[in-house]
């Protein structure tokens, strides 16, 4: 049987380590703390899933295969797991970063419509159309409880046959150092998010991201209300979801961080920009109270591209998925499983090395 040594359980590594159990690899899950604690960018309350990448065929066909690995989680689990409320990319340029969205999922069968800004107030429970081109209906993306799903796949990774660890972890000559004791495997994944730059050499920059919640009348809740993102305005949100009130949070990278014992409080020019964002669009809720916040990081490449690359014969990084990485764990827990087994090799933009910034991936057009 094959060994493999999977060192961080938020959702990617612990997708991969489900993956991994319930064909014949014997797994070792390591995670410092607990599947889904909140120093995880995968413990956030929630994501949004979907297809558009801008002009990106590659990322938009993976999501749709990972959307039915997402429906397959939710059975096994017993629970309901993404929400398909569907998603607004509210439009500013013309032919900008939706305009090339549509074009691509359109030319991939994935369901979508372009629509006139006034028709928002079909979807919202109030909506301020000023300022936008058109909408981009995206009617099977949604939103998942992050936290929540992946403490169920890690569960299930376990159930499976994985051996969860708990213990910080260091790498060691190929091995992996837990507890003073070197151990060893056929494969070892660091799948590590925002820890993995004081580990290795990659290049990502790790950031504090804020996300606020606003407490909000019943009609603002998932599923009646849709996800949204302003791409230009690098703001997005989405209804009440188990109570915790609406999203409505910049993307905007924030300032450096250190994960393990950065501040856990949100910035007040944070609730501002967000409060800012709210008046325009959906003035009613300009004052409404910040119910719930959250400190979470995003561990970006320049590109947004994502890593997986073997750095010592069997020892791989996995990485750079904040942001937009969650929504695709159930397709790259099998990719990645592909590599482990020599069926393939990673895809030449999940290189290490000097990478480009760009932002064609990410739904934030604005750079801090």
């Amino acid at each position: 049987m094959k060994s493999v040594i999977v060192v961080g359980a938020g959702i990617w590594g612990a997708s991969l380590a489900l993956r991994l159990a319930e064909t014949d690899w014997r797994v070792t899950l390591v995670e410092q703390h607990k599947p889904g604690h909140v120093r995880q960018a995968s413990a956030g309350e929630t994501r949004l899933l979907r297809a558009a990448h801008g002009e990106d065929e590659w990322y938009a066909r993976f999501f749709w295969q990972a959307l039915d690995g997402w429906r397959r989680l939710e059975e096994r689990a017993g629970e309901q797991l993404y929400h398909e409320a569907g998603m607004m990319w509210l439009a500013q340029d013309p032919d900008g970063w939706e305009q090339a969205s549509a074009r691509v999922l359109k030319d991939l069968d994935i369901p979508c419509e372009v629509l006139e800004p006034a028709d928002g107030g079909r979807f919202f429970p109030e909506f301020r159309p000023g300022g936008l081109s058109f909408l981009l209906w995206e009617p099977k993306a949604g939103v998942v409880r992050a936290r929540r799903a992946t403490q169920v796949t890690a569960a299930l990774a376990v159930r499976a046959g994985a051996e969860l660890v708990r213990a910080r972890a260091r790498p060691a000559d190929g091995g992996v150092v837990i507890d003073g004791r070197t151990v060893t495997a056929d494969r070892v994944v660091w799948a590590t998010g925002a820890w993995m730059p004081e580990l290795f050499e990659a290049p990502l920059t790790v950031t504090k991201q804020d996300t606020l919640h606003f407490a909000v009348p019943a009609e603002w809740s998932v599923p009646g209300m849709p996800a949204f993102v302003d791409y230009s305005a690098s703001f997005y949100g989405h209804g009440d979801v188990d109570g915790v009130g609406m999203k409505a949070t910049s993307d905007v990278e924030g300032g450096p961080y250190e994960p393990e014992n950065g501040p856990r409080t949100v910035d007040a020019a944070g609730v501002e920009r967000a409060r800012t964002y709210l008046a325009r669009r959906f003035p009613s809720l300009a004052a409404a109270p910040v119910l719930f916040s959250q400190v979470c990081q995003y561990a970006l490449t320049p590109d947004a591209e994502w890593i997986i690359a073997e750095t010592a014969p069997g020892v791989w990084l996995l990485g750079g998925d904040s942001g937009h990485g969650f929504k695709h764990a159930p397709a790259l827990a099998a990719y990645v499983a592909g590599v482990l087994d020599g069926e393939h090799e990673p895809d030449a933009r999940f290189r290490l090395g000097v990478r480009a910034p760009s932002r064609g991936l990410r739904t934030s057009g604005e750079a801090r």
